[in-house]
């Protein structure tokens, strides 16, 4: 039985058990007819966790035959009140009690409870901060683990909410995917959610759709979990310049949300609690000491055991890195980032061509990789849909050259694993690129 029902079913016993000690009030007051309406409320009450057990463990527990039981008996003690009859009704109630007693510690003590644990990725290329954790809750064997990836939206200049995505078919194969049209959240009420997107509506470029906001759903779980998909550049949390440089990341609905925000380091955490108290107060330290966890990004320790074996290659690609005689090209992972188009724009696009002229020239040497933030185009379409075409261009000629290779599935671990260097603009995957020990090359837009 879930946690949730159970905890539904012993709130309900415990009302009747409060209702039971009114009603032996009701009869010494001789409110003959609050006390048969009370008793009703009981049946009715009796009935309901009855229905409940029965719909999780089926039917024939002992706990459903002490329920007709106690059904059977509130009736009768409902039939003595409304009669002339003298007899003694409250020993009647106090049998109510009794087993209402034992219907609570059937329930606690013979029917085993168990979780329902909801992710709900948006992005599958985002799906590896949280799919460590799912991999180990899914192998609990009291634990229900339910993955529904969730729409998002473009959004137009005005913020509006334009064209809708959805990802869910792009999910690696292992992963099993419910159909958020299907899953009802505020019915089954997960133990926990586990979100990796903090923003709601906040974004300006994207958002979810406003039924998965984290203002929404913590209503509906006993613990909202937030874990960013991101990993930032470690900094010194007594430091206010380097605390200021993150505070976007930090003063998110997510956060403010969630019940429990899984962070990348102790001094990470430590930055959060000081941003976050910043903002609302010394006297909340306390509250945000308790929140935010500083145990570590699932993503960190995913990368820290990746192998190019791990990976099958496709064909498209084993072409442009492999020579003649088999033998196999260094490749370099090209990562462009949307913060670099957004500050340089006109010169990020040159800067990008050149870059590609060069492995071009040296395409027999090296194999270029290049991978663009995935919403790096609903970014330009957003913000600067004046550069959108002449990126798109870029993208269509280098893609038809067939030289290099263009990388915009949800595989970044792959990008990562496959390639030998990385080249490119600051940005969190240069923060998951270090966990592997191989070289890195920032880019500068205007040399």
């Amino acid at each position: 039985m879930r946690r949730y029902i159970k905890k539904q079913c012993f709130d309900t016993l415990i009302l009747l058990e409060e209702a039971q000690s009114e009603i032996k009030n009701y009869i010494e007051r001789h409110e003959d007819e609050a006390a048969v309406e009370l008793l009703g409320q009981c049946q009715e009450g009796a009935v309901a966790v009855g229905n409940m057990i029965e719909d999780s463990e089926g039917e024939g527990t002992a706990e459903v035959a002490l329920l007709e039981e106690y059904c059977e008996l509130a009736w009768k003690s409902a039939e003595k009140i409304s009669s002339s009859e003298k007899v003694d009704v409250k020993k009647y109630i106090d049998e109510l009690q009794k087993i209402t007693g034992r219907i609570k510690d059937g329930i606690e003590n013979r029917i085993p409870g168990s979780r329902e644990i909801v992710f709900l990725p948006y992005k599958a290329s985002m799906w590896d901060s949280l799919e460590p954790v799912w991999k180990k809750f899914s192998i609990e064997k009291d634990i229900s683990t339910v993955v529904i990836p969730i729409p998002y939206f473009d959004k137009n200049p005005d913020g509006s909410l334009r064209e809708m995505h959805y990802e869910g078919n792009e999910f690696p194969s292992y992963v099993p995917i419910t159909d958020y049209k299907t899953y009802n959240i505020e019915e089954k009420h997960p133990e926990a959610i586990y979100i990796h997107n903090p923003y709601d509506g906040m974004n300006f470029v994207t958002s979810i759709h406003p039924d998965f906001y984290s203002s929404r759903i913590k209503k509906f779980t006993d613990e909202l979990v937030y874990i960013p998909y991101f990993v930032l550049e470690e900094i010194s949390p007594q430091s206010k310049a380097s605390c200021e440089g993150i505070k976007h990341f930090v003063t998110v609905p997510g956060v403010i949300h969630a019940h429990k925000v899984i962070v990348q380091s102790e001094n990470m955490r430590q930055a959060y609690i000081n941003i976050m108290t910043e903002c609302t107060g010394e006297d909340t330290r306390d509250y945000w000491e308790k929140k935010i966890d500083g145990s570590g990004s699932p993503k960190l320790e995913r990368v820290k055991n990746l192998t190019e074996n791990d990976y099958l290659i496709p064909p498209e690609w084993e072409k442009i890195i492999k020579n003649e005689d088999g033998s196999r090209k260094k490749i370099i992972l090209y990562n462009t980032s949307i913060a670099a188009f957004l500050q340089s724009r006109e010169f990020m696009l040159e800067k990008i061509e050149r870059t590609i002229s060069f492995f071009r020239d040296h395409k027999d040497e090296v194999s270029l990789l290049w991978r663009p933030h995935p919403l790096l185009e609903s970014t330009l379409a957003s913000m600067h849909p004046e550069l959108l075409e002449k990126y798109k261009m870029m993208v269509d000629n280098y893609r038809s050259e067939g030289w290099g290779i263009y990388d915009d599935t949800a595989e970044l671990d792959r990008a990562i694993a496959v390639s030998d260097a990385y080249y490119g603009d600051p940005s969190s995957v240069v923060n998951l690129y270090k966990q592997t020990g191989k070289p890195i090359m920032i880019q500068n837009v205007y040399v």
